[in-house]
């Protein structure tokens, strides 16, 4: 059986459900932080997502089962004075890994990104997760570097807690 990819929407019930299983299974993946995603995170994220402008998500499906997710938030380059597509989150279901779900996704968000003006497609992954940076690499993806002499762009983080 084949299987299909089309840009999810976040009013359909199905679809929200669809989302909402594939990010927990990816959550749940030690690749994801290996903890289910909590209920209040599951309660709003479909909503929060439909409200947010230049979020899209993309859902693949084999018939009616969910196979798997990206999720993409438009940013913006200040060097390119034109916006960009960061991938947030992209899963597969481990039952359908290595088939091309993760390429037919990207091409999605791509011909999303070329058809809303965007000048790149941008995502982080683990240094660990090699499997995934090499589909990256298969679909174009580089490190990002302005000038080899100073090095590669390298992702830092600082969650912010109620004071």
């Amino acid at each position: 059986m084949t299987w299909t990819v089309r840009r999810a929407d976040l009013r359909q019930p199905g679809d929200r459900a669809a989302l909402l299983h594939l990010l927990d299974q990816y959550a749940q993946d030690p690749m994801g932080g290996g903890t289910a995603l909590p209920s209040e995170v599951r309660a709003r994220l479909c909503d929060d997502l439909a409200r947010l402008p230049g979020a899209v998500s993309f859902l693949a499906w084999r018939g009616q089962t969910p196979i798997g997710l990206l999720n993409a938030l438009t940013g913006y380059s200040t060097f390119k004075a034109q916006p960009l597509l960061n991938v947030h989150d992209i899963a597969v279901d481990p039952d359908h890994r290595r088939q091309g779900v993760g390429q037919a996704l990207l091409g999605a968000a791509e011909r999303h990104a070329r058809d809303t003006g965007c000048c790149k497609l941008t995502l982080e992954v683990l240094s660990g997760n090699t499997h995934a940076q090499r589909s990256y690499q298969r679909f174009g993806f580089m490190p990002y570097e302005l000038d080899p002499s100073v090095g590669q762009a390298v992702l830092l983080q600082k969650w912010l807690t109620p004071d």
